[in-house]
């Protein structure tokens, strides 16, 4: 408290004591594979903000002939509303799957909230980027199909028996390699989700001719296109996919009825639509509340902007004013998402609760020096299944005349 000894008027600043609460990015993509030129700034997460600044860094001379996977993602990633990601040039697949150089070197970054490694389908690869976003908890991993068209027998052989390839069986590696491995394994908290089948484009680097490209890329572009117009907690499906002329397989309504239900999200071929992304799940099991992508990025953004927006509170008396004060910015953030229609429910009381008070912070835990805040969530569910029930009825309208 300040001294007053002198007669006069004086004017303080008082702290109106509320800390909003702001969110988190969640647009910002993270890729690991092979560059055009593998020995340009190896093994380094490199800042890239547009197409034309990854082939002055990573493709010097525009040499054509050296078009990528890694390139073809970065290039569909920005062709589909992405605005910044972190590239990791590796030589090969074993530096992401061996020692995971490449992925490793991602976990200093806060801002990534997606990780893709175009190209790579083998069962090695798809746990080591599952595994990096599992580790992490702040992140979801886009993952290819197999790149075969052939695959999709196994997809949905897989799909029904829920059979699983033994990495250690040789008899089958050669078929993997070619892209025709299969399903990805479960992730039971949803930090991945996998797409299929491969689409067609025209080569980046060389206009003229027309490749097959891993989604991936396109696919993190269309996140962060889906997160820019409508939220992270839209479903980031039933979207055109930018530069797509055309898919490796079409897959029918049939083959997605097994495909959907063990959570490989199809890209499909529609006359009038054009090409869309036709799924929206997680690689958690059907069951799981955690099976809907729009849901997995929901917590991840709510988690990382709690986090990082009440780092005040460390070191605080642990009282009922800092009970008090969590409880406000924290329901003041929810109560936001809630009228940008994120949560569900009529009434802010409806959508989330918010409890920090003597019940959850007794005697025993304040000693230990520990605040506890429980945060309930009723995330929006995606509309996957539009059913209009018709029936044929006698009708008609009956009209009395009075005389």
């Amino acid at each position: 408290m300040p001294n007053y000894l002198t007669p006069g008027v004086y004017v303080e600043e008082v702290s109106s004591g509320a800390r909003p609460i702001q969110a988190v990015g969640t647009s910002t993509a993270g890729f690991v594979g092979v560059g055009p030129d593998p020995s340009v700034r190896p093994h380094e997460p490199v800042a890239i903000n547009s197409w034309s600044h990854f082939l002055r860094l990573f493709a010097p001379g525009s040499r054509k002939s050296n078009t990528t996977h890694l390139a073809q993602a970065v290039y569909g990633f920005f062709l589909n509303g992405g605005g910044r990601c972190y590239v990791v040039n590796c030589q090969d697949e074993m530096q992401l799957t061996g020692d995971r150089k490449g992925l490793n070197v991602l976990e200093s970054i806060d801002e990534i909230a997606i990780v893709a490694a175009p190209g790579f389908v083998s069962p090695a690869a798809y746990d080591a980027v599952l595994s990096h976003c599992e580790r992490m908890e702040d992140r979801v991993a886009i993952l290819d199909g197999p790149a075969s068209a052939a695959a999709i027998n196994d997809l949905t052989r897989v799909a029904v028996a829920r059979l699983q390839v033994d990495p250690s069986d040789d008899d089958e590696s050669e078929e993997r390699d070619a892209g025709g491995g299969l399903r990805p394994r479960n992730s039971d908290a949803g930090y991945g989700a996998v797409y299929f089948p491969w689409i067609v484009g025209r080569d980046p680097q060389n206009p003229k001719d027309m490749i097959r490209m891993p989604p991936s890329g396109h696919l993190a572009g269309i996140y962060a296109r889906s997160d820019a117009t409508r939220g992270v907690h839209k479903a980031p499906a039933n979207e055109v996919v930018r530069g797509a002329l055309n898919v490796t397989y079409r897959v029918t309504r049939h083959e997605q009825a097994e495909l959907n239900p063990q959570g490989v999200n199809c890209i499909r071929f529609f006359p009038r639509e054009g090409i869309r992304v036709w799924g929206a799940r997680t690689l958690a099991p059907a069951a799981n509340e955690w099976r809907y992508i729009n849901v997995r990025r929901l917590f991840n953004m709510v988690k990382e902007s709690i986090a990082q927006s009440t780092r005040w509170v460390v070191f605080e008396p642990n009282d009922q004013d800092l009970w008090k004060a969590i409880t406000r910015d924290v329901s003041a953030f929810l109560t936001l998402l809630w009228r940008q229609g994120a949560l569900f429910g009529a009434t802010p009381q409806e959508a989330f609760f918010v409890q920090c008070d003597a019940e959850t912070n007794p005697p025993e835990v304040r000693d230990a020096g520990q605040v506890v805040t429980r945060i309930g969530l009723a995330p929006v569910k995606p509309a996957e299944f539009v059913i209009f029930q018709i029936g044929q009825g006698v009708g008609g309208t009956e009209s009395e005349v009075e005389e």
